[in-house]
This record gives structure tokens, C-alpha cells and sequence, in this order.
């Protein structure tokens, strides 16, 4: 028996009384996409509100996240921790209902979303995050996970280049449990999208490999809910469900214009609103019937209770699945972890072999990876570059339990993807690409960084010193755009053991992402037996003072390191002392007391000079106004490492002679 309509007004009807409150807000997509997701919420959706969090809980997505009043009424409506307070409080400072949807603002809400296209990219992940889990648990007589993942998109989110580069990924690898509903009114902010946006959405995803379900009524129950049946029915793709809506339905002057995308209707269209959807209540008071209706309180406590009783079963005949399933959902680290990191850490103080700290990384992940079987990595077509792979990388497109995704020169894409992987639990995910080429990705890693998503970032390639690729391939400012962003760890190692040091800070970060900035070329493994892995843990560390109480500090990160410890000798032989301090997460040692970061940079030494090949501003924060930094300030150029080097003042020489200046 399908709903009543007015199951879908009460969206309608709350989505304007809070935005008319807020004086903002987006109305049109509410009022449009109110009756697709009475019909999803009320008959398919697997949840239960009294646990957002429940393991196999279907996970909803809003990648036109401006339409957040749908959400948060949907939340409300079924018994989530939202009360009608919290709907009158919409937009408002600290409240749960932010203007677009926040994974940790708001119960029910499974990852952020609001940049169009992004929410769909990450549903691509969670689809795969699902797809792995349930054929690494899963038994013949036990669905521990066997859930769908589904995402409401507009016209925007389609016009995003993200999209193309999510969805060509998705139908490639046959995710059959991703259903997509597309919002296909024709409106966005500018207009009527005939001017702009005239794609075949239906061939252009048949091309994806999708299942596509073409022009049903998006405001006829009866068509939706045949048409998420037939979704269902195809395992082998994902699905495409294209909606013709009207933006703002119910709203007699402003439906099917931009005006009602993303302004409220005022007093005068809300009234004409109510009385044509006949709602003869005033704003926020809604019926017990309604509410009764809508409350899936006790059937999702049903639903997930017999799931516990399954797992019960599951438990006793695979104690050792169902323990590794329970501690990768809660993200736990591996059994005996501190042992096997200090153990690997002592080794690498050790090995004085000569390496980028890119060969360096695979020899960690090479090292360590057969412990966590979350992790998960993938590159954007540069895999024998970044040296992301190791010796038990498996395809999940060759393999159902796979740890690899290619995922093809789409680095926009992957990182989206990632991290709804992240937010689904059960995985670590890393990628990787050049470091110029984050660039393309800068949106989802702020993104990772906002929703504190535990992902690691590997990105090679990180200076001049790539060589002859030249500038379209040298970054410059990039590693300081990524300093910049809150909650984002970034590491620059210098060496085997730094580099070790943070990958193990990485994996056990539940605070944010991290990002690891790595050398193309070979870099001397400085000596480091004496040094204690625990200052480098904090980002920022004395490597060797030359001298009694430093006259001047040298601060480098990783490829200029060695070539300032060189200086530094020279320096301390023409009789003065000199400390050499390596700062390879600027972000970590921020964090340390001050009486740490006095000890390593104490005040009463105002020479100081940093040397690092990128833009030279935040390290000024370290020399003074008075001090010298030693960056680059101009794009690079075509040409060998060590010419670059020279040309660009990366030199003992130079470094000396700056110092002797002082």
C-alpha cells in the first residue's frame, strides 16, 4: 500500500517553514523531490533512527545538499535525534541543521555534502566500501553486510565535471547496489538549463554501463515505486532513475522557476502554498497521524535487531571474521600494532641506503600493509610512479576482495570516492597522484579535511626536482595550499625513517587526513640512529646541533635537508654554531607545548634561515621578519634536478653564504 500524499506535503510544508524562519535556504529541490523520497524512505529504505550508526543501515546521500530541509524533515519526521526545535533552528549558529548537511552536526546524516557532484562521488565509495565488505564476510548463510547506497543529484551535480569522472568509474566496476535518483526539472540558478545543459543523460549513462529507468513521474508514487523495484532487480550495475520533477511543486506562482531554487517564498506564496496542498495547520505543528506514520522507530529496531541475532549466529561459527569485522568498523588498529611499528621503526633507523622518499613510502606500505586489511589503496593512473602498490595489491575490478583501484587519470574523482570509502568504516583508504596534479582534487581533500575523514594522501613528484618534466609538472605553491588547510596533517620526510614515522602517524590519525609529500628523486639517507622517533612524531625535531648553544638554526624539510646538514658543517668549521632543525609536519609540530617547540627553536636565536624548495611565505612564521628564507618565488623550469638545484639557490654554497651574511 503506498503512502498518503500528505506524507510528502508534511516535507514540503516544514522545508518552507524553516527556510521562510531562517529568512534562507533553498525551497524549490524540498518541494520538487518531497514525493521520490516519501517513496524511498517509506518502503525501501533500510535504517534505524535510533542508531544512525548501525553497520548495515542503507546510507542515504544528498548530493544536491542545498535541498538539506528535505533531509533534516526526513530525519525528524522518522524519529531521528532532530526535534522540531532543531527544525526551527535551521541555519542558525551550532545548531543540528546546518544550511548544507554535516556528517558530524547531524544524526542520520552520512557525509557532508553541499559542493555539487561531491556526495555522488562519494556514494561511488561507499558503494565499493559494500561491495568489498560483503565478499570479504559474508557466508552463504550469513548477509552480515548487504545494504544499498542511495543518492538524490540535480542538474548541477551532472553538470559537474566529477560526475563524469564517478560514474564512468562506477559503471566500470559494476556496482549494482548504487541507485541514483536525478532530479531532471530542468532548472538551476540561472534558469531554464536549454541554454546550457542539453546532455542525453540517459545515453550518456547507458555509455557508464548503467541501468538507466528513463522520464518517470517524479510526482506519481506509483512510478517511483516500480521503478526503485526494477532498480533493484539489476545486480550487475548501478542505476540511474531519471525523475521529471517540477522545482517548488505546490507553490502556485514560483513552480517550475529558478526564483524558488534558493530564496523563500514569503508570507504571502506560503499561505498560497498551504491552501493548495491543504495543509490547514500553522508553521511547525504537525499532526500525531503524520508523525505516526512517518516513525520508523520500531520497525528499524526490529530490522537491526534481527540483524544482531544473525551476527550472534555468525559470531559463534567465524569468531575470528566477526571480531576482524567489529574492529574494522570501529576503526581499532591491528592487534599488537605498537610492537610491529616500533619493531619496523628501529629497523629503518638502520638502513642508511640511498632512496626517494617515494621508493621509501612502498617499502612502509611493502612493510606494513599485510597487517591492516582495511587498507586500501589506488592511484590516479600513476601507480609506477607513486610506488603505491606492493607485493599484495589485488584489483577489486579482477578481485571481489580486493585492496587496489585503479582509478584512472580521475583525481578529482578517486578522492571523492575515497572518501565515502572513509565514511562508509571498515577501510583506510590511500591515493595518490603528482603533487602538482592535487590541484585537480583541492575541493574533496578541503572536503576530507572538514568532515576530519581518516585518509591518507600520498603525492610524489613534490618540487623542481622532478627534473625535466618542467613547470606544468613542478609544484610550486601547492604544498603551502595544503598547509593551510585546517585538520590536514601534511608530512615532507626527508628520509627513510621520516617518511616511515609518517606513514604510522597516518594510520592511526582518527583526527583528519594526512598528506605525504614525496621526492621523485633519490635523496641521501641521512643518519639517524641517534635520533629519537618520538621527537620526529612531532613534527618538528633537533637533528643535530654543531657547535655548544646554536648562534644560527638552519630549518629544512625533506630533499634541502642534506644539503643543510652540509652547510651546517661548513658553517660551524669557520667557527660558529649551528643547529639544524628538520620540521617534516609543520601541522604536527603546531601542536606540540610551547616549552617543546622553545626547546627546538628557542627565542633568544633570532638568526635563523629556512630552506625549502616551494613558496617561502609560512616560513617566516619560523625565521622572523629578520631572518632568510631560501624558497622559490617563480614557476621552475625544464631541465635536470641538479641544475634547477644550482639555478635556484638550492646549493651548500648558497646557504652558507646566506648564513655568513648574518
Amino acid at each position: 500500500m503506498l503512502p498518503d500524499q500528505q506524507l510528502s506535503n508534511v516535507i514540503r510544508i516544514l522545508s518552507i517553514d524553516a527556510i521562510e524562519r531562517s529568512k534562507s535556504g533553498h525551497p524549490g529541490m524540498p518541494m520538487g523531490m518531497a514525493d521520490i523520497a516519501t517513496i524511498l524512505w517509506k518502503c525501501f529504505l533500510k535504517h534505524n533512527p535510533k542508531n544512525p550508526n548501525w553497520y548495515d543501515r542503507d546510507r542515504f546521500i544528498l548530493s544536491n545538499g542545498h535541498g538539506s530541509m528535505l533531509l533534516y524533515s526526513l530525519l525528524h519526521l522518522t524519529g531521528y535525534d532532530i526535534k522540531i526545535n532543531d527544525i526551527k533552528q535551521f541555519r542558525q549558529y551550532k545548531s543540528k541543521t546546518p544550511g548544507h548537511p554535516e556528517v558530524h552536526c547531524t544524526p542520520g546524516v552520512e557525509i557532508t555534502t553541499g559542493p555539487l557532484g561531491q556526495g555522488l562521488g562519494n556514494a561511488v565509495g561507499m558503494a565499493i566500501a559494500e561491495y568489498n565488505l560483503s565478499n570479504y564476510f559474508n557466508k552463504i548463510d550469513y548477509k552480515i553486510v548487504d545494504h544499498y547506497t542511495w543518492v538524490f543529484v540535480g542538474d548541477g551535480c551532472l553538470m559537474e565535471g566529477i560526475s563524469h569522472e564517478s560514474c564512468s568509474l562506477a559503471g566500470t566496476l559494476g556496482l549494482g547496489k548504487l541507485i541514483v535518483f536525478y532530479d531532471n526539472n530542468h532548472i538551476s540558478i540561472d534558469g531554464n538549463t536549454k541554454e546550457w545543459f542539453t546532455d542525453d543523460t540517459y545515453q550518456r549513462f547507458k555509455s557508464y554501463n548503467w541501468h538507466v529507468i528513463p522520464q518517470i513521474d517524479g510526482h506519481n508514487f506509483k512510478d517511483i515505486y516500480n521503478a526503485i523495484q526494477k532498480a533493484k532487480k539489476i545486480r550487475n550495475k548501478p542505476s540511474l532513475i531519471i525523475c521529471n520533477t517540477i522545482i517548488g511543486f505546490g507553490s502556485p506562482n514560483k513552480s517550475g522557476s529558478h526564483e524558488i531554487h534558493g530564496t523563500p517564498l514569503g508570507d504571502k506564496e506560503t499561505s498560497l502554498v498551504r491552501k493548495k496542498l491543504n495543509w490547514n495547520y500553522p508553521p511547525f505543528f504537525i499532526p500525531n497521524k503524520i508523525y505516526e506514520q512517518w516513525s520508523n522507530v520500531k520497525e528499524g529496531a526490529k530490522i537491526e535487531e534481527c540483524w544482531w541475532n544473525n551476527f550472534k549466529a555468525y559470531k559463534k561459527e567465524y569468531p575470528k571474521l566477526s571480531q576482524e569485522f567489529i574492529r574494522r568498523m570501529n576503526s581499532k588498529m591491528p592487534e599488537n600494532w605498537n610492537n610491529i611499528s616500533q619493531q619496523s621503526l628501529k629497523k629503518f633507523s638502520f638502513i642508511n641506503t640511498n632512496s626517494a622518499t617515494r621508493q621509501s613510502s612502498q617499502q612502509v606500505i611493502e612493510e606494513w600493509a599485510k597487517f591492516f586489511p582495511e587498507l586500501i589503496g589506488g592511484s590516479a593512473d600513476l601507480a609506477p610512479s607513486n610506488l603505491t602498490k606492493w607485493s599484495g595489491s589485488k584489483s577489486i575490478k579482477s578481485h571481489k576482495i580486493g585492496n587496489y583501484i585503479h582509478y584512472g587519470v580521475r583525481e578529482f574523482g578517486m578522492t571523492a570516492i575515497a572518501n565515502g570509502i572513509s565514511h562508509h568504516g571498515g577501510f583506510i583508504p590511500y591515493t595518490a597522484t603528482f603533487l602538482m596534479f592535487f590541484e585537480y582534487a583541492h575541493n574533496a581533500v578541503r572536503m576530507a579535511s572538514l568532515m576530519k575523514t581518516k585518509h591518507i594522501f600520498v603525492y610524489t613528484h613534490d618540487s623542481i626536482g622532478l627534473g625535466e618534466d618542467g613547470p606544468t609538472h613542478q609544484p610550486i605553491e601547492q604544498l603551502a595550499h595544503l598547509r593551510l588547510i585546517p585538520n590536514l596533517n601534511v608530512w615532507r620526510p626527508s628520509n627513510l625513517l621520516e617518511t616511515a614515522v609518517a606513514w604510522k602517524n597516518s594510520l592511526e590519525n582518527n583526527e583528519g587526513p594526512s598528506a605525504l609529500i614525496l621526492s621523485r628523486q633519490v635523496l641521501v639517507n641521512t643518519y639517524h640512529t641517534q635520533i629519537s622517533i618520538s621527537n620526529i612524531l612531532k613534527g618538528g625535531y633537533i637533528l643535530k646541533d654543531f657547535g655548544k648553544f646554536p648562534q644560527i638554526i638552519l630549518i629544512a624539510t625533506g630533499s634541502e635537508l642534506n644539503i643543510t646538514l652540509q652547510a651546517a658543517q661548513e658553517i660551524n668549521k669557520k667557527g660558529y654554531s649551528v643547529r639544524v632543525v628538520s620540521i617534516p609536519s609543520i601541522n604536527v609540530f603546531e601542536k606540540q607545548t610551547f616549552a617543546y617547540k622553545e626547546y627546538v627553536l628557542p627565542a633568544t636565536v633570532k638568526k635563523r634561515i629556512a630552506i625549502e624548495a616551494g613558496v617561502p611565505d609560512l616560513w617566516y612564521k619560523y625565521v622572523g621578519s629578520n631572518g632568510i628564507v631560501i624558497g622559490i618565488n617563480t614557476f621552475g623550469e625544464s631541465a635536470s634536478s641538479e641544475k634547477l638545484f644550482q639555478k635556484f639557490g638550492f646549493t651548500v654554497t648558497n646557504i652558507v653564504s646566506q648564513a655568513l651574511s648574518m
